[in-house]
């Protein structure tokens, strides 16, 4: 997948049709204030396990939201417009942004941005295809 909204050719990313929302890594929060519009800065780590290449990154806030995670634990998190681009198809989402360092996947695309028009089989892995061999050894911190 890649967020061609901020620069970011690829990013390993979870499907998850029983999350509702979308959410992306991202560390270093700092609210801004623009002339009375709500801004956040913060810094993606594309790679797994590494900080190369990682990317600073400024956007208007969108909303606010209160969300759980899977583990029950509750937060509010700001929320973004991100355009996302999955096997071929671009569309935009509402994506949270929170610290998922420990998590499996630097982004997870939940059922509300894949209702846009992407059908999620879930016997199947890397449908738009495998990312090239020098992807997935940086994703694996190789």
């Amino acid at each position: 997948m890649s967020l061609p909204t901020i620069e970011v050719p690829w990013v390993k990313a979870k499907l998850d049709t029983g999350a509702r929302s979308s959410s992306l890594h991202a560390f270093e929060l700092m609210e801004l204030d623009r002339g009375g519009v709500p801004w956040v800065r913060f810094s993606v780590h594309p790679w797994q396990r590494s900080a190369e290449d990682a990317k600073v990154v400024e956007l208007p806030v969108h909303d606010r939201r209160h969300v759980r995670s899977s583990s029950g634990h509750a937060e509010e998190r700001p929320v973004v417009l991100l355009d996302l681009v999955l096997v071929g198809c671009r569309f935009r989402a509402e994506v949270s942004l929170t610290n998922r360092d420990e998590m499996g996947f630097r982004m997870l695309v939940g059922r509300e941005a894949l209702r846009q028009g992407l059908v999620v089989d879930s016997s199947r892995s890397y449908v738009g295809g495998r990312p090239s061999r020098l992807v997935r050894r940086r994703n694996r911190g190789c």
